[in-house]
């Protein structure tokens, strides 16, 4: 089923949540709403499933209005943070208890609870109760219980943000998994920018009620649109440099760095941490190694260039030291230039 969002907007006395929000999201698709804490994006998926009120706009599921709707009847399964399971009930009776609830007849509703629970594997546990479960068992019965009404649309808010880094690196594949076979339309609420590009087919990004940019995720990390879209994606993030470009040279503290652009205005240089090369003969500009540290497999570079403290990645070829000055070439891709607004140039 497809969501179209027209013209949204949710007001809290004077505060805006939600500001004059459009978008379709596509019939099949994983979206997932990505931003900082705060910016709208579950104030947003509870106007879709019809718990929160629109104060303006429409909502529509197909050609469906569906704004002054009831939640039990928009055909949405929902998954929360707090997965919600009746304590005294077992794995199997939490989810067929929608059914319970539409006087579906008992045969039938188990049989249904039995195959939603081999969909997310823990038809081993049906007997169990939920305090006999960990946190990506319960997580996974929540997401059976919401699929066993075949809901048309499912709505997932921060539903993995209770489980320790494993287990959410083991639960976003799973999710993934889940909607790919059941092909339902499911918008995941996230602020893990790492969750949102590794599941999504498409990323919604949002800051103080707004919608900043939609896209494919290697998309938007590829091509963002603005600079908070640049800096919000990104890990290690974007190095931001804001100064004047003159005469071929992009000033900053009087320290230069030689760009191919022609501006006369003050500009933010963004530069993936990746796009910095090393050159000690056809380099765009100097810095000083401040430290070198390993992450893993990789390590980090931090360079001093005059007050800040710029990003990059060494090589195995590298034979510098901290306290040694190198030389630095942009690359092509992973630089990007904002005008004093934060827009793309």
């Amino acid at each position: 089923m497809q969501v179209n969002l027209k013209n949204v907007t949710k007001k809290f006395n004077d505060f805006k949540a939600v500001n004059n929000f459009t978008l379709t999201f596509e019939e099949g698709e994983l979206i997932c709403l990505l931003g900082p804490s705060g910016c709208g994006k579950s104030t947003l998926l509870n106007m879709i499933s019809g718990i929160i009120p629109v104060t303006e706009g429409k909502i529509f599921f197909d050609d469906r209005d569906v704004t002054n709707l009831a939640p039990q009847h928009r055909e949405i399964g929902l998954v929360f943070q707090n997965y919600a399971l009746y304590p005294h009930m077992s794995v199997l009776e939490n989810i067929s208890f929608p059914l319970e609830i539409k006087k579906v007849e008992k045969k039938e509703r188990e049989a249904l609870a039995v195959e939603m629970a081999k969909l997310v594997k823990v038809d081993t546990l049906l007997d169990r109760k939920p305090a006999e479960l960990s946190g990506g068992q319960q997580q996974r019965v929540a997401i059976a219980r919401a699929l066993i009404k075949k809901p048309k649309i499912l709505l997932l808010d921060e539903p993995l943000s209770n489980l320790d880094a494993r287990l959410r690196l083991e639960m976003r594949e799973e999710i993934r998994r889940i909607q790919q076979e059941t092909k339902v339309t499911t918008i995941f609420v996230t602020h893990d920018q790492e969750e949102a590009m590794s599941i999504s087919d498409k990323i919604v990004l949002m800051k103080d009620g707004v919608l900043m940019q939609v896209d494919k995720p290697q998309v938007l990390y590829d091509n963002p649109l603005k600079e908070f879209v640049s800096t919000f994606l990104g890990n290690p993030p974007i190095n931001t440099i804001k100064g004047n470009y003159n005469n071929g040279f992009f000033e900053y503290n009087n320290q230069k760095i030689k760009l191919n652009y022609h501006t006369n205005e003050e500009i933010t240089l963004a530069i993936r941490p990746e796009a910095i090369d090393f050159d000690e003969e056809n380099y765009d500009f100097k810095a000083v190694i401040k430290e070198r540290f390993k992450i893993g497999k990789e390590e980090l570079l931090m360079l001093q260039f005059n007050d800040l403290l710029l990003r990059t990645y060494a090589t195995d070829e590298l034979n510098k030291n901290v306290g040694d000055e190198i030389g630095l070439k942009l690359k092509n891709k992973g630089v990007f230039i904002f005008d004093n607004k934060g827009d793309r140039k």
